[in-house]
Formats: structure tokens, C-alpha cells, sequence
């Protein structure tokens, strides 16, 4: 690879993973003289770091890195800039949700993005275990999504809008402001999408 020691241009961290558990892989390069950087390369975390450094001086660079890669997919999350975006992951991610808000007791038999929903932001089936996201949402923040997710996750519990169901949302704090997020949408595009809460 251009711009690599031919000594020791690749070499896999092993010991150390993410604390999502992607590998790390550390590239050295003699054309690198001081900087260290760090980026996502095919799910792979990769630390690039000057050819003369030790291997002392490569596992501190690499514990920073690798931090800071995790730091900012932190923050990328928070601003809603990563997103579910097949299936599987909107199935994980609804996993993840209904642990952290829900206890774990809403297990949907599947979760997909549909982009035949016009009328509404998400649909449940509570009998067949299944919910359906519209892909309107996709460009939205994250947590505008978690809450249509969590409302559907919600209604595999609770069927109706009753006093119980909104309790079941009262956990994520972000549930009167996504609300008024999708009123807006809605209000703006002018299409009739729907408030989730007329699922």
C-alpha cells in the first residue's frame, strides 16, 4: 500500500477491540512523521501512526484513538447522524431500545422499513409481533426515530392509547419533543402523515 513500510505496514491489534468489538488494525507509515489518525475503514477501526514509533509508544496512540473514534461515534449518535439503516440493524437497535426504556419485555417478531406508508410514521401488528417504520423517517434525528420505534415497541404491550401505554413512554425523555417534532413535519409538508399516536 502507497505511503506504507514495507516493514510493518499493517499490523492487527489483537488484543484490543473497540468497545463495540470491531478490530482495530494499525497501519504504519513511513511517510507519517508525527500525526496519528484514527477512521473507520469496512468495520474495521484503523490507527495510523509514524513507522519509528515503539511499541510502547503504539499501544498509548492506539488506546487514544481508538477512544476517540468511540467519543465521536458518541456524539455522531446524539446529533442523530447514524442511523439504522437496514433491517437487521432497526431490528437491533428496537432490541436495544426496548432493554434500556421498556425492560426488555416488547420483543417484536420482526422490525422493517416500509415505503409504502403514507398515512403513518410507524405501524405495529401486537398479534403477529411486527412493526413497520416509514422511510420518510430515515433523514430525521435519531432520537425523533427512537421515539416512533419506541411508541410501536410500546403498542406490542399496550394495545390502545390509555393511560398506561403513555407510561410506558414516560421513561424516554424525548417523547413530548418528538412528538412536536412530527406535528411539525406534518404540519409543513402538508402530505397528511400522520401523528404516530393515530396508529
Amino acid at each position: 500500500m502507497a505511503g506504507h513500510s514495507a516493514r510493518h505496514p499493517v499490523a492487527a491489534a489483537s488484543s484490543i477491540t473497540t468497545e463495540d468489538g470491531a478490530p482495530v488494525v494499525v497501519r504504519r507509515s513511513s511517510r507519517r512523521t508525527r500525526t496519528v489518525a484514527a477512521f473507520w475503514e469496512n468495520g474495521t477501526a484503523v490507527v495510523a501512526i509514524p513507522d519509528r514509533f515503539t511499541a510502547a509508544q503504539e499501544a498509548e496512540w492506539v488506546h487514544k484513538m481508538v477512544a476517540k473514534l468511540q467519543r465521536q461515534g458518541e456524539r455522531r449518535a446524539a446529533a442523530g447522524k447514524r442511523r439504522p439503516a437496514t433491517d437487521a440493524a432497526l431490528a437491533e437497535h428496537a432490541a436495544q431500545l426496548s432493554a434500556k426504556y421498556l425492560g426488555g419485555r416488547a420483543v417484536p417478531t420482526s422490525v422493517r422499513w416500509v415505503s409504502n406508508q403514507n398515512s403513518r410514521w410507524g405501524s405495529a401488528t401486537p398479534a403477529e409481533g411486527t412493526i413497520r417504520l416509514s422511510d420518510k423517517l430515515r433523514p430525521m434525528p435519531q432520537w425523533v426515530i427512537d421515539y416512533v420505534l419506541l411508541h410501536e415497541l410500546a403498542h406490542l404491550l399496550v394495545a390502545a392509547h390509555n393511560s398506561a401505554f403513555w407510561q410506558l413512554l414516560e421513561a424516554y425523555p424525548e417523547t413530548q419533543r418528538a412528538k412536536a417534532f412530527l406535528e411539525g413535519v406534518s404540519f409543513a409538508t402538508g402530505r397528511g402523515m400522520a401523528d404516530p399516536d393515530a396508529d
